[in-house]
């Protein structure tokens, strides 16, 4: 069994898009749910309030005044791991919608290849097009001529990321800890000797999808000037129409 752990912050359709795919498309006998609702004060708020299959955990704006986003990102996700009690923790966002019943045959068959294997997940969950990649080469290729290459820290992020619970509370200080959600938990499990595996893009995304960046998208005073264009905006609007993500909007019986 695990533990679902889901911030939210103010994102009413995806939370409600986010936690029907859930049910719909998941045994909830293996899993619980929390969610965590920093301060939103919004419709999405009065809808995790009407689930009876989740325990939600409220945070007041006192509680996180002051705290950047990613920051009140990470802490939502340590206050909820506090209550975990099961074998398996994984985070979600409320812009990763689950759409194939075999996702968590999927990720729970690769965490338990090796007792070695600490967690499960992906870098990024977005598929990049071939010219962009070709770009991204050359880019990188240039910077190592001319001695600027910088190497990237990956690691296992937020938005799919599966864990075993006893080795993230004995070797790690969370997911608060000072760095982009995640970041810290790989190194401190490296550091203890186990191992993180990075599941194929192209593999995962026939069990989910993320709508990358949604909530700073649909909360601009959140983000930088690139996530809160209105082409960003445009843009997932249309993933949002999408003819399988209205069915699952229009369905109230999965909220039951």
């Amino acid at each position: 069994m695990l533990t679902v752990l889901l911030p939210n912050y103010k994102t009413p359709e995806l939370t409600k898009l986010c936690l029907r795919s859930l049910r719909k498309y998941t045994d909830c006998s293996r899993i619980k749910v929390v969610a965590i609702d920093n301060a939103s004060n919004d419709e999405s708020l009065v809808y995790l309030r009407g689930l009876s299959w989740i325990t939600l955990i409220e945070r007041s704006a006192s509680e996180i005044q002051g705290m950047a986003p990613p920051l009140m990102h990470s802490s939502a996700l340590d206050l909820a791991l506090e209550q975990v009690d099961t074998p398996y923790v994984i985070s979600m966002h409320t812009d990763t919608i689950v759409h194939n019943p075999a996702w968590l045959d999927y990720l729970m068959e690769h965490i338990n290849r090796s007792e070695k294997i600490a967690g499960v997940g992906s870098w990024k969950l977005e598929t990049v097009p071939f010219w962009k990649s070709v770009g991204k080469a050359l880019e990188d290729g240039f910077k190592a001529l001319a001695g600027k290459k910088h190497t990237e820290f990956r690691f296992l992020r937020s938005h799919c990321a599966l864990y075993r619970t006893e080795l993230l509370k004995k070797h790690t200080r969370g997911f608060g800890d000072g760095e982009c959600a995640g970041s810290s938990i790989h190194k401190h499990l490296l550091a203890a000797g186990y191992e993180l595996e990075f599941l194929p893009v192209g593999e995962l995304s026939r069990y989910m999808a993320h709508l990358n960046h949604a909530t700073m998208i649909l909360n601009p005073e959140l983000a930088g000037r690139r996530t809160s264009s209105r082409k960003s905006f445009e843009k997932l609007g249309g993933k949002m129409k999408a003819e399988s993500y209205q069915r699952i909007l229009a369905d109230d019986s999965l909220d039951a």
